[in-house]
């Protein structure tokens, strides 16, 4: 009669199961993949906040301690580095938000 048997449904459904298995197995890997570059990346941008904050912190320093600058360069001075520490804590906050928001969670 030549239809096919139960066995061999059986066969094609295993088949199947193991390539679904196979493909999930891919995407959690990716997904893990994806995790791992988003922690590097926090990382890297803590560093870069802590590291520009030192180095603005040092020059405020250096500017206050200074007895060669006048008290108007120092105020401009001042106020240039309140200027950077604004933008560098904008610029930080930015990238974060960038980093959450990279992979934008579906609801289902």
């Amino acid at each position: 009669m030549g239809g096919t048997s139960e066995r061999e449904y059986r066969e094609k459904l295993r088949k199947i199961q193991e390539k679904l298995h196979k493909r999930i197995e891919d995407i959690q890997k990716d997904v893990r993949k994806i995790e791992k570059i988003k922690v590097e990346a926090l990382k890297k941008a803590e560093d870069l906040r802590r590291s520009a904050d030192k180095e603005i912190n040092k020059i405020e320093e250096n500017i206050i301690k200074s007895k060669d600058l006048a008290s108007e360069s120092k105020e401009r001075l001042r106020s240039e580095v309140a200027m950077l520490k604004n933008e560098s804590e904008g610029n930080y906050v930015q990238v974060r938000r960038q980093i959450a928001e990279s992979i934008v969670p579906v609801v289902a």
